[in-house]
């Protein structure tokens, strides 16, 4: 049986699990407005822009005391996702 504590921790994951999907959905928007943007496929990946993204994470992660592989972790996966929409949803002008 799980204890109360741990429900009501589980709780307090769903409410943060909520507010990262809003998150999500403001960076898909601005994602969607970078790719009209974009005239050709090659411009899709952008390794500088990406390779700075993830030091930059590394800093920030490394200051507030995170854990740097699971930032890492999780904005490689983000980036790996969005670079795979904007490939799929790329038209031609």
């Amino acid at each position: 049986m799980i204890s109360k504590k741990i429900k009501k921790i589980r709780r307090k994951l769903d409410k943060l699990d909520d507010k990262m999907l809003q998150i999500i959905k403001k960076r898909s928007i601005l994602v969607e407005q970078i790719l009209s943007n974009k005239t050709k496929k090659n411009q899709i990946v952008d390794k500088k822009r990406i390779k700075m993204i993830l030091k930059n994470i590394k800093n920030k992660s490394i200051k507030k005391n995170i854990d740097v592989q699971i930032t890492k972790g999780i904005w490689v996966s983000m980036i790996r996702e969005f670079v795979r929409y904007e490939y799929k949803n790329f038209k031609k002008k």
